[in-house]
């Protein structure tokens, strides 16, 4: 039977609760805590507090800083000298308005480009992805939302990868796109769709064709902001 000191890897819930013991704790407080920030259990722009965090997920304050670390490097989370942490606020209208612009700039061009470089292992890390977004296992869906909202960054990174243009990869993994505007609203709706979307992103790919590629992601883009947009009403 698994313990508290049990060294068997955690089960964590994101909407809170004690994570047990195991040989990848610090992985695991930054995944809960990452889990609560993505599902707005942690406000955006409210203060995080190392003390209470620790005694909710009942460890040491070593994997707290750590993981609250690694979550300002992903702009998830900010630091102020002699205040301590907090949330970062949500993307204003207008930051979401550029990240979609430029989203719209770069990434269909980058699915032609990916597309025709397909191969069938490349194709094949594609669907795996996709196939871990559409899994509904479990019954936490703060934690569900969360892990769709990383795999879909993986998603998508792995596609700017395969268009083999390094400086437009890079750039939009810095702007962290997809933590911050799945931040924007927790709702089934953003994720189901957004199945349906890499679906036919999918199937362009797996018949090497640039212009489908290309079409299906301008259209998966401009669907994700148009979901979006009532979180700024």
């Amino acid at each position: 039977m698994q313990t508290a000191n049990s060294p068997d890897t955690a089960e964590m819930s994101a909407a809170g609760g004690r994570i047990q013991r195991s040989n990848s704790l610090a992985e695991n407080v930054y995944e809960a805590i990452f889990a609560q920030l993505m599902a707005l259990k942690i406000a955006p722009g409210s203060r995080i507090t190392v003390d209470n965090l620790v005694k909710e997920l009942d460890v040491s304050h070593t994997p707290i800083r750590e993981a609250l670390g690694r979550l300002e490097g992903e702009g998830l989370v900010l630091k102020t000298h002699l205040i301590g942490y907090r949330a970062a606020p949500q993307i204003t209208r207008r930051r979401f308005d550029e990240l979609y612009e430029m989203r719209l700039l770069l990434e269909p061009h980058a699915a032609a480009k990916a597309a025709a470089a397909m191969d069938e292992a490349k194709l094949n890390t594609l669907l795996a992805a996709a196939g871990v977004m559409s899994r509904r296992e479990g019954k936490d869906d703060r934690l569900r939302y969360s892990n769709f909202a990383r795999q879909d960054a993986i998603f998508h990174d792995k596609i700017m990868e395969f268009s083999e243009n390094e400086l437009i990869r890079q750039t939009l993994s810095h702007q962290h796109t997809h933590f911050h505007i799945f931040r924007l609203m927790y709702h089934s709706r953003v994720t189901e769709e957004a199945l349906d979307e890499h679906e036919a992103i999918l199937a362009a790919f797996g018949s090497a064709d640039p212009d489908a590629a290309q079409e299906a992601m301008r259209v998966h883009i401009e669907h994700s902001r148009d979901r979006l947009l009532p979180a700024f009403d």
